[in-house]
């Protein structure tokens, strides 16, 4: 097939058909190989081809040499691209040199980037020539980058948003230190000097940074980049951070704009900012330092937010090992953080369904517990569990087996778990059983005065089996995620059956 294909392109047969085949046939190994076997090292023909008369088959000609990495051919390759007036095929050109060592051409390619990033385009030509910058970036990359900055810590007291659980605000608030606090719709607002002391608190989920002097950005992306590099955002991060350079970030829009006017206005925006502020931030699609995070808000206009990569969060580093149907430990955190007037010190705790164990590892965390077990009927999740705990450094006993085939010598003070929940392989019928068996055999491994507490998003189904365990009683219940559904239920034994 290849062969074919390249003997229709020296004949000048269709020739556009033929180079998009034999560019798709190269993709793959097999067929490298296959088309560098066949050429012997001689890429004369295909170089031909960039001086074509159809643009097309130029685009599709520089692509193919940059699949085959030949070195002989980046000269031509350049030639071609300094030679190429059709805007929408200088992109192709960018590409393929990225596939060698362009260090021989670095300064011209830097001028051609600072001359894009400068000069305007009208709008017919804007969207190649945006092509063409992308890849330029993605290819400069490689040469340019420092080895990035160090987060050092803040210097001077600060102002911090913890996003938590927006029912649960005050969790967070009270576990704060600090005086000057504020509950807002998301979370909690707080003035520190003491970021790193903020880590010590486990149920937030994010933490941002407000930006001086940007406290409303317009919805012009232009006017919006000008606002932000004149901000203080340049002088707070050069002021906790170690290491000269250029700051890399990515920019995220959230709000009620659709998907396609969030993508232009990121493209827009994150162009001009890197003008307006000199080049001190460059745009990365990887390796970035910092979000940019712009909020849409009700009234006109944008809220931006700093979220720092450099600043690490190393509060669920332990959870090496995890499942898709595992529990996000902040949200274990949250609950075993509800769950802390119910708790007993020295506790002996059992999950029955324990997954990689971060349920048990967060209620290590609130309060010293005893003896603890985790079990679980599959292999896998017990392996990976046993890896988290030695990560976090806490001594739990995993078990592989089936909860209804589980039985232990001592009473339990407490059974803490994640239940499970109607899934493609697991139907509503077999869940509201599984539910049925377990609330009439976890009340027999409790001790006086023991607790259940049962974390679910099937509410239903755990309030139409508990119709049937009159010597359940409730004593407490929680909704910690509306949207998900998900609740918690404190149970205890009432009397004897």
């Amino acid at each position: 097939m290849i062969k074919e294909l390249y003997e229709n392109i020296c004949r000048d047969e269709d020739m556009r058909a033929n180079l998009a085949a034999l560019k798709k046939e190269i993709k793959s190994e097999n067929g490298k190989r296959a088309f560098a076997y066949l050429l012997a090292g001689d890429y004369s023909k295909i170089g031909e081809l960039l001086r074509h008369k159809d643009a097309k088959v130029r685009k599709n000609a520089a692509l193919i040499l940059g699949e085959m990495e030949c070195e002989d051919m980046l000269p031509v390759l350049w030639q071609g691209y300094q030679a190429e007036q059709q805007f929408f095929v200088r992109p192709s050109y960018v590409k393929a040199m990225a596939s060698y060592d362009c260090r021989p051409y670095l300064q011209e390619l830097q001028k051609r980037r600072d001359f894009l990033m400068e000069n305007l385009v009208s709008e017919e030509t804007e969207k190649h020539v945006r092509e063409e910058l992308a890849g330029l970036r993605v290819l400069l990359a490689g040469y340019e980058r420092e080895e990035g900055h160090v987060f050092t810590g803040v210097t001077r007291e600060t102002d911090v948003i913890l996003l938590t659980n927006r029912a649960y605000r005050e969790i967070t608030r009270e576990q704060l230190k600090e005086e000057h606090t504020a509950l807002f719709a998301g979370g909690v607002r707080v003035r520190t000097q003491d970021v790193e002391g903020l880590f010590h608190i486990r149920t937030w989920t994010e933490m941002l940074f407000p930006i001086r002097g940007a406290a409303l950005l317009s919805e012009n992306p232009s006017e919006a980049a000008d606002v932000l590099a004149k901000s203080g955002l340049l002088p707070f991060l050069e002021s906790c951070h170690k290491g000269e350079g250029t700051f890399y970030f990515r920019a995220e829009v959230r709000g009620n704009m659709e998907r396609n006017e969030k993508t232009a206005f990121i493209k827009k925006f994150s162009q001009a900012f890197e003008k307006a502020s000199g080049r001190k931030f460059m745009n990365s699609v990887s390796d970035y330092e910092m979000e940019l995070r712009i909020l849409q808000r009700k009234d006109g206009g944008f809220l931006p937010l700093l979220k720092l990569y450099t600043l690490k969060d190393k509060r669920f580093s332990y959870r090496k090992q995890v499942l898709s149907a595992s529990i996000h430990p902040a949200n274990a955190a949250l609950v075993t953080a509800l769950l802390k007037p119910y708790l007993k010190e020295g506790a002996q705790v059992l999950d029955p369904f324990c997954g990689v164990g971060t349920m048990l590892i967060e209620r290590a965390r609130v309060l010293k517990a005893g003896y603890m077990y985790g079990v679980d009927i599959y292999a896998n999740a017990i392996e990976k569990a046993r890896v988290n705990a030695e990560a976090a450094e806490v001594d739990i006993n995993f078990i592989t087996r089936d909860f209804f085939d589980f039985h232990h010598k001592y009473l339990f003070d407490e059974i803490i778990t994640n239940m499970p929940t109607v899934t493609g392989t697991k139907s509503k019928g077999e869940i509201m059983e599984l539910y049925e068996r377990f609330l009439h055999k976890a009340p027999g491994m409790l001790a006086v005065g023991g607790i259940m507490a049962i974390y679910t998003t099937e509410e239903g189904i755990l309030q139409h089996c508990l119709k049937k365990c009159d010597f359940i009683k409730l004593l407490k219940r929680w909704t910690v995620r509306e949207k998900e559904g998900s609740v918690l239920y404190v149970l205890q034994l009432e009397n004897e059956r």
